[in-house]
């Protein structure tokens, strides 16, 4: 951490003493206990970091930091700061709440439903209120006020939003005044490095010819955040971006081995996919990625014998309501991937990222990889006897799941044998 915890800082959904996680999107610090919560409701809720056994971008964790120490936590509990919801028997949990039921239905009202979030009166055109949101956001990044932002975003503002006038995005905005921690929590709710204005300059662009280096850089490193993720996870080392060196893509130790027909037929798939689905798939196995690095960190720094326990456990990716039934089923079925078989699909989801990016034909790949998508393990061979290909209609659950956690520096070594740029 950048600095070390205050001893007054308290978690932000059970107000219990020391918290040690983050919730990087609502700019809150939150206890084991309530984070085991968050953790079950899934990235596109709240997405989490341990503050001291977590890797962590330094203006990532100084712009968390600011909205914590300026409220942040305010806007996520208006209507409970109001001495009548006392009255009317709404409060918030408190440490000695039990983790289920108690704290876990205060954290999905507060963060799922944003139950106690101050809502703006009703309009007829929701659009044109989210429109109004996101103008008003364009304006308030160019300023240091975090937590105004952060309350716009959280109202409904787009963090993409294209300005019809000013023909640019908020991300533009915060970068030509040098605003790193609005580019930070910009970033964390969606805006895009690579979007160009209307005479196709690109945030990166207004940073560096503002002389603003450190934000240029950092701008750098959010637009491969996914490829960068991907490849740490592996060989634990990213990409040098300051010397052009954009891609790392790790090599299997036992690459050399043949390859089926059905992981020639599953890349040559994988390389067939329209450049919007191949985006989906890189996500979804980034936030399997992220899954099995905050399991490790999870077990690695709870006491086991009073919190880790079946409630805690998060074993498989929790269902996004915005994407379609079929695609969550198939983020789920990547937990039961084992690490040799994870391993060799976030290879190629490497691979082909890089030849995206480059424009290369498929025939000029040099990419010699596996792309593993059966799902099936040991325990479940037998539902694949009559189907080779993956099986996304039926949802895993907790009793069919292969739990994996990220491999150890030695397990890692065992999988990968080098790496090439």
């Amino acid at each position: 951490m950048s600095k070390r915890l205050r001893s007054s800082e308290v978690c932000a959904d059970c107000s219990g003493p020391d918290p040690s996680w983050a919730s990087v999107n609502r700019g809150t610090f939150i206890c084991d206990e309530c984070c085991s919560v968050h953790r079950s409701l899934g990235r596109h809720i709240s997405q989490v970091r341990h503050l001291k056994h977590t890797p962590w971008p330094p203006t990532l964790l100084q712009m968390v930091e600011t909205l914590y120490n300026n409220g942040a936590n305010s806007i996520w509990e208006h209507s409970l700061l109001d001495p009548a919801s006392i009255m009317s028997g709404r409060r918030k949990a408190n440490p000695q709440d039990k983790v289920h039921p108690n704290k876990a239905e205060f954290i999905r009202a507060k963060y799922q439903m944003l139950a106690f979030v101050h809502r703006l009166p009703c309009r007829d055109d929701d659009s044109v209120t989210a429109k109004d949101l996101s103008k008003q956001l364009h304006s308030s990044v160019r300023t240091g006020n975090l937590e105004t932002c952060l309350r716009l975003l959280s109202l409904g503002a787009q963090a993409n939003f294209f300005h019809p006038e000013k023909g640019n995005t908020p991300l533009h905005v915060a970068s030509k005044a040098g605003q790193i921690l609005q580019a930070e929590l910009l970033a964390v709710y969606g805006a895009d490095p690579g979007t160009q204005d209307s005479s196709g300059k690109t945030p990166v662009d207004y940073a560096r010819q503002g002389g603003h280096h450190e934000l240029a850089e950092r701008l750098v490193e959010i637009q491969y955040e996914l490829t960068d993720r991907l490849a740490f996870y592996l060989c634990g080392r990213k990409p040098d971006h300051k010397n052009g060196q954009h891609f790392i893509i790790p090599q299997m130790a036992d690459s050399s081995l043949d390859l089926s027909e059905l992981a020639k037929a599953a890349k040559k798939k994988l390389q067939s996919l329209s450049n919007h689905l191949f985006e989906e798939l890189a996500m979804d196995v980034y936030d399997e990625v992220d899954r099995r690095e905050t399991d490790a960190v999870w077990l690695a720094t709870q006491n086991h014998s009073t919190l880790v326990t079946e409630t805690t456990v998060v074993p498989f990716l929790p269902v996004n309501p915005e994407y379609s039934s079929t695609r969550n089923q198939g983020r789920q079925k990547l937990a039961r991937f084992n690490a040799h078989e994870f391993a060799t699909l976030v290879i190629d989801i490497l691979s082909d990222a890089k030849r995206r990016q480059q424009g290369s034909p498929l025939s000029g790949s040099k990419d010699n990889v596996e792309l593993i998508l059966r799902t099936v393990s040991n325990q479940h061979s037998v539902e694949s006897q009559d189907n080779d290909q993956p099986d996304y209609d039926s949802v895993a659950s907790d009793e069919d799941t292969d739990l994996e956690t990220t491999a150890s520096k030695a397990n890692r070594q065992k999988l990968l044998g080098k790496d090439a740029n």
